[in-house]
């Protein structure tokens, strides 16, 4: 790994479990309810008709007032547990979630289900790997190519037919990554629109990248060494989602990035292109949903609809692992939860849940609604 400069503020076969004593202690169910996080009986005092404006100025203050750690942890806390986004209907399996800046963690928690991993436990991500292996790219050749590009923001028309859809998930288990991309295709309707399809990475890392040669440990091997060690394992080749990995050491991938340590860090957003059929130039195929315009930049999402993105950087995958980067590149977030079968609505349910989370976390404000306020952030 080539450390940079650092910058202010900040599919599909799981491998070995770590034992499960290692949740995290959750606050007690008998913390209040309390919007903004705060006591409910701190300040409470009547207010005569002559102290209104003073009153009201006051109100202003503390609202504007920066929340405090404290306060983030009470609301995303009570958000995860309490959220119906969040609750067993949404997400039976149950998650792991965690929240932090460029230096460490700040808050983590369960909310247990029917196959809860633990933070530490070594679980198939499956889309959150693409994440990975754009960072790796950038990485490996010390810049962003143009000619990268197309590959990594999925409109080069370079795609899997649909003869060999399952390729999508999983390459065969002996299969190099040349051999694995030997199916993919050059679809005409696709060039230069946005098609979510492992196509294109598994084109990339063959004719690109030169790593056609390479089965599963090579890959690791490959990966890690230009990464750094951050406990990733390839069980097969699918460079788009074979990546298995522990919450945890996600975790950490996320910080490097926030510390500026990979060439991504400098274009997290760039070259973004419309990756929704609600945006007005639509997408070929997309998972996003069709209600909410979502971007596509170098392997990561950008959540960027005008009513309920808050232009977050995330990594969704079909079996609800959700990392993310906030718009301003201060916090990072996991939820990491396996969905008893893979699918493209998976990776949304968790999203939504684990947004919720963020908005909870930035404001200081448990969020009770399913339905995020509408995006305040700015812009990248």
């Amino acid at each position: 790994m080539r450390l940079r400069p650092t910058f202010c503020l900040l599919v599909m076969v799981a491998a070995g479990c770590s034992p499960a004593d290692d949740k995290d202690d959750l606050p007690g169910s008998d913390v209040p309810e309390v919007e903004d996080g705060s006591d409910p009986g701190d300040g409470v005092r009547d207010v005569g008709d002559g102290d209104h404006d003073e009153a009201d100025a006051a109100t202003d203050e503390a609202t504007d007032a920066e929340p405090t750690t404290a306060d983030r942890v009470a609301a995303a806390t009570q958000t995860a547990q309490g959220n119906a986004a969040c609750g067993s209907e949404a997400l039976p399996e149950g998650f792991y979630w965690e929240i932090g800046d460029r230096e460490g963690m700040l808050a983590s928690g369960s909310v247990t289900g029917s196959n809860t991993p633990t933070a530490s436990q070594v679980i198939a991500v499956a889309s959150a790997s693409k994440w990975v292996y754009s960072t790796y790219v950038l990485e490996a050749v010390g810049s962003l190519r143009e000619s990268d590009i197309p590959f990594l923001n999925f409109t080069s028309g370079m795609v899997f037919p649909l003869s060999v859809g399952a390729k999508e998930a999983v390459c065969g288990a002996t299969e190099t990554v040349g051999e694995c991309a030997a199916d993919v295709v050059e679809q005409e309707s696709s060039v230069g629109k946005f098609h979510y399809s492992a196509g294109h990475f598994q084109f990339h890392a063959t004719n690109a990248m030169g790593l056609g040669d390479l089965g599963g440990a090579a890959l690791t091997s490959e990966i890690s060494s230009v990464l750094g060690d951050l406990d990733f394992t390839y069980l097969q080749t699918n460079l788009a989602g074979a990546l298995n990995t522990s919450a945890r050491a996600y975790a950490e991938f996320l910080r490097r990035l926030l510390r500026g340590e990979y060439v991504m860090a400098d274009h997290l957003g760039d070259d973004k292109v419309c990756a929704s059929s609600a945006c007005a130039s639509g997408a070929v195929l997309s998972p996003a949903p069709p209600n909410e315009a979502w971007n596509y930049s170098l392997g990561h999402w950008v959540e960027d609809d005008p009513t309920l993105g808050d232009h977050a950087f995330s990594s969704a995958g079909a079996l609800g692992f959700y990392p993310w980067i906030d718009s301003s590149k201060t916090w990072y977030g996991v939820v990491a939860r396996r969905a008893a079968a893979p699918g493209g609505n998976q990776g949304v349910v968790s999203l939504r849940c684990g947004r919720l989370i963020r908005q909870a976390w930035v404001t200081g404000r448990v969020v009770s609604a399913t339905i995020p306020e509408r995006a305040s952030a700015p812009r990248p």
